[in-house]
């Protein structure tokens, strides 16, 4: 029985340093270069809503140099991004940087936190209506704030939260 086991452990050894050996040799070498890393880590939120990563995503991969508009004498670029219940209009440099975002999303899933913080503090309340918005400045931290429309009868207020779910007052 310790045979078998020694010999399954020495083949399975043996056939997976010749697999790794393999793939080494067959796979092209891949550069990865972040031009918008300062974006990414400043927007990127693992709660948020789909729409809002696929956009952002595209905005930071966007390459101003591969646009059939780009001309290396123009300064900057504005570029939108469109989804049916979000925008995101970016700024980009000539070389591809990406400046600044004001991003606006509707009707989207909003985070934990701010759902949790929604019932504690307006139990008998139900949202009708959100939007999502963003603002990245390539010095500064994004600024993120969902403005929420919640009914109760035929009473409406509108309140705004941050993505922690902390209430900002007017």
């Amino acid at each position: 029985m310790k045979h078998i086991k020694l010999l399954t452990f020495l083949l399975i050894l043996f056939v997976g340093f010749n697999i790794d050996s393999f793939a080494q040799e067959t796979l092209p070498p891949v550069t990865v270069a972040s031009v918008n890393y300062k974006y990414l880590r400043s927007v990127y939120d693992n709660n948020a809503a789909q729409p809002v990563k696929l956009l952002e995503h595209r905005a930071a991969s966007y390459d101003v140099k591969e646009s059939e508009y780009y001309d290396d004498e123009y300064e900057g670029y504005s570029i939108s991004f469109y989804l049916p219940n979000g925008q995101v209009l970016a700024t980009y440099d000539k070389e591809g940087k990406l400046l600044r975002t004001a991003e606006r999303f509707k009707n989207v899933k909003l985070p934990t936190a701010v759902r949790t913080a929604l019932t504690n503090k307006y139990p008998n309340w139900s949202l009708t209506k959100d939007i999502y918005l963003v603002n990245f400045y390539v010095d500064n931290d994004a600024r993120k704030l969902y403005k929420l429309v919640l009914e109760n009868g035929n009473k409406r207020i509108r309140v705004k939260s941050n993505e922690a779910g902390e209430f900002i007052e007017k």
